[in-house]
């Protein structure tokens, strides 16, 4: 009798809610409302803090990866194995009294409007000492040249709240300044909570970018509206920053227009080339996949050429990769399509005699640190990135150079600085690497003396220098008040 009394109250007890294995068999009445109970839950705890709570726990769990991906690349560039574990906030360095500029250059072209804006900002507030991060071997390298005594060097940090943490209390930086693109949602949490300023400058923001980080708008938005400034590039930056939350003070103009090239290699440059008896064509910063255009292109006109002032073989070719770790990789495939490869790292007095005589010989920019020699060895280049969608490369150092441009249809990298250089005629926008290339062809037909293209990009450099000191003077407030 008692187990027929057991089985009948446990037929008839009343069930728990399971919302694993029973929310799909709710009434729709019960169903929006446990609903809104975790929109109520989510609403309290604040959605952004959840959110983020949820991205910090993935980067978290993803740090064994970076650290496999470290060792990947360190294979290629050495560079990827140097102080790793600076990554993830520790350092070898004593802890400091705090009072850092800390300055934020990811990669190579970022290092390079740094060291602009580093003159600016040293002119400006003489004896600040500069805390300089990157996240690429490349970055590091180049930024090694910008250190003074008492500056540091570290990789930046993670993006979890612990590794930040440690990276802030370890240097106590007094205000943070991050170039163009580079923002990390717990950098700027974990900064607003030590009370360190955080500013956006010489910020871009592309279209595809723009509509990217409105479709992760719960991490994106906090992470902008929680600068503490925006200085933009152009209005057209400034407006698609705004529409993400940023707060933008002011369009100051970019500063890499301000970047000087370096003199000695310009006057090595001309050197050189006063023993070329062809023009130079380059191509300059190529990503994967276009060398294979540019050499298709080249094999067609070699095997149906057109006049003889524009086939292939009437002027010296150079390619400069966009990454080192493709040098070898670009080498081979040159020389798999039937091409002689003239390496400037074995280069000692210039480009070989034999090498300059030899119609099918290409020249390989295979160095770090010498756009400036390539352009100035050039009478034209093209411009990598822009022949696949990839956004195009930086045109400006090039032009800087007196060298003329040509790109392809994708440049919405840099799609104002590609747009005024084709305004003022230091540029020329083509369809293809086919028309590209013979554009170029065409573009060199009489000497630079009488092409003027080349004036029109001495005249488009000047016209837009003076970004730097407008943003050493827009950041002079965070630097004396902390």
């Amino acid at each position: 009798c008692s187990d027929l009394q057991l089985r009948h109250r446990m037929a008839h007890r009343p069930r728990r809610f399971d919302a694993s294995t029973q929310c799909g068999r709710l009434p729709h009445a019960q169903r929006r409302c446990r609903v809104a109970c975790v929109a109520s839950l989510l609403e309290r705890r604040g959605l952004s803090t959840v959110m983020l709570q949820i991205y910090s726990a993935a980067m978290w769990a993803l740090q064994p990866l970076l650290r496999r991906k470290l060792q990947r690349r360190g294979r290629e560039e050495a560079g990827y194995l140097q102080a790793i574990e600076e990554r993830f906030g520790y350092y070898t360095q004593a802890p400091t009294d705090g009072g850092y500029v800390w300055v934020h250059a990811v990669s190579l072209g970022e290092t390079r409007a740094a060291a602009v804006l580093l003159q600016a900002l040293r002119a400006a507030q003489p004896g600040i000492r500069i805390l300089l991060t990157h996240g690429t071997a490349t970055g590091r390298a180049q930024g090694v040249s910008l250190l003074q005594e008492g500056d540091v060097q570290v990789w930046q940090p993670w993006d979890t709240p612990a590794a930040v943490q440690r990276f802030l209390t370890h240097f106590k930086p007094c205000v943070g300044i991050i170039l163009e693109t580079e923002l990390w949602p717990n950098w700027v949490a974990q900064c607003n909570k030590a009370h360190v300023p955080l500013v956006l400058v010489n910020a871009r923001m592309s279209e595809k970018s723009m509509h990217q980080a409105q479709r992760l708008a719960w991490l994106s938005r906090p992470a902008y509206q929680g600068l503490s400034a925006v200085l933009a590039q152009t209005q057209a930056d400034a407006e698609r920053l705004q529409n993400l939350g940023a707060k933008v003070d002011a369009v100051l103009g970019n500063l890499k227009f301000d970047a000087k090239p370096d003199a000695l290699q310009l006057a090595q440059a001309l050197v050189w080339k006063e023993k070329f008896k062809r023009p130079v064509l380059l191509f300059t910063s190529s990503r994967e996949g276009e060398e294979v255009m540019w050499l298709d292109t080249l094999q067609a006109l070699k095997d149906a050429p057109l006049d003889h002032q524009d086939h292939i073989h009437a002027v010296h070719w150079l390619v400069v990769p966009r990454h080192p770790q493709r040098f070898d990789e670009v080498a081979a495939l040159i020389a798999e399509r039937g091409w002689k490869v003239s390496r400037r790292s074995q280069w000692t007095d210039g480009p070989n005699l034999d090498a300059q005589d030899d119609a099918d010989a290409i020249w390989l920019g295979d160095s770090l640190g010498e756009m400036a020699l390539y352009y100035g060895l050039s009478d034209a280049a093209l411009l990598g990135g822009s022949f696949a969608p990839l956004g195009g490369q930086n045109l400006i150092e090039a032009t800087a150079c007196g060298c003329p441009v040509v790109m392809g249809p994708h440049t919405f990298n840099f799609a104002e600085a590609a747009q005024l250089a084709e305004e003022a005629g230091a540029a020329l926008r083509v369809e293809d690497m086919a028309q590209a290339v013979t554009t170029a062809l065409q573009m060199v037909r009489f000497g630079p003396d009488e092409n003027a293209h080349v004036q029109a990009c001495m005249v488009f450099s000047q016209a837009h220098r003076g970004a730097a000191q407008r943003t050493a003077q827009a950041l002079l407030p965070y630097l004396t008040t902390n």
